[in-house]
């Protein structure tokens, strides 16, 4: 499992680069997955923008970006590929993820939630996380509510 975007709520922003709901399970460290498959992790970073807007913003997804060594047969069971993560109360929706893979040749396909497929060397697969849905309608001039209220909390 990979992660993603936590829904905001009230009085909270979501949380960004987390599993949701999920038990039992972890995400492979970088250096094991490389050591245990034919791969190199490219780029493994907080999916900035990916959260829906709100009085408190939705969490940001993931982008994970993996480069295959030699020919393998690859599978993706992703979700909100389609459906994008629903803000709450008037808050924006999350982006939806998506899954992309860049052959070694240029060519630039679209894999949608599920599939199984074979790669090649130098081809990329990337995986976007989808965005965890704002919470609230928007407040003009304020970026992040809970931050704000936050600091106005400490000072005082």
């Amino acid at each position: 499992t990979i992660g993603g975007g936590a829904g905001a709520g009230p009085g909270w922003d979501g949380a960004s680069g987390v599993q949701c709901h999920m038990t039992n399970t972890r995400i492979t460290d970088p250096e094991i997955l490389e050591r245990r498959y034919p791969v190199l992790l490219r780029r493994f970073a907080i999916r900035r923008g990916s959260g829906g807007a709100g009085a408190f913003k939705g969490g940001d997804g993931i982008v994970r970006e993996l480069e295959f060594l030699r020919p393998i047969t690859v599978s993706v069971l992703t979700e909100r590929r389609v459906f994008a993560p629903r803000g709450a109360a008037d808050g924006g929706d999350g982006a939806t993820g998506q899954n992309i893979l860049t052959t070694a040749a240029g060519r630039v396909v679209n894999l949608g939630g599920k599939n199984t497929i074979t790669v090649g060397a130098g081809d990329v697969l990337t995986i976007l996380t989808p965005g965890g849905g704002g919470f609230g309608k928007p407040i003009p001039g304020v970026s992040n509510l809970a931050g704000d209220l936050a600091l106005a909390a400490a000072a005082g």
